[in-house]
């Protein structure tokens, strides 16, 4: 029961925030529309990086072979992109909505970044454990 409530539940959680998000027919708008997209922009790429981010937590638990960070991130961009496709086919069946392939590589982007920020979190830690091993 732990193991699913550290591991499984916030990514299922962050998915079900966005599935409701994605389900309202119609979403505030900034003044501005450049702005408005922008914000709705930056917006999707945060919360696909942060899903990726929970997917790949997930799955270094269950396969946490540092040797295999690399296929494990991808694996992450994966998963995410594939939640981002089935998203936008939901929001095609909601009023005042529509599924937008943009969006689906919004959303790949916001994941490759937060792995890109994870594999740079984790080597700048790596140096500096070296570092504190040399002194």
């Amino acid at each position: 029961m732990r193991r699913f409530l550290v591991y499984w539940l916030p990514p299922l959680a962050w998915m079900a925030a966005i599935f409701i998000c994605s389900a309202q027919p119609d979403l505030p708008h900034a003044p501005e529309p450049l702005l408005d997209l922008l914000l709705k922009k930056a917006g999707h790429a945060t919360a696909y990086g942060i899903l990726a981010w929970l997917k790949l937590r997930l799955l270094l638990h269950y396969f946490g072979d540092r040797r295999a960070l690399a296929l494990l991130r991808f694996a992450s961009v994966a998963l995410t992109i594939a939640y981002a496709l089935s998203d936008e086919y939901h929001q095609r069946f909601v009023p005042g909505r529509n599924g937008n392939l943009a969006d689906v590589g919004v959303d790949a982007l916001g994941a490759c970044c937060a792995m890109l920020l994870n594999g740079w979190l984790t080597a700048r830690r790596r140096t500096s454990r070296l570092l504190s091993f040399v002194r």
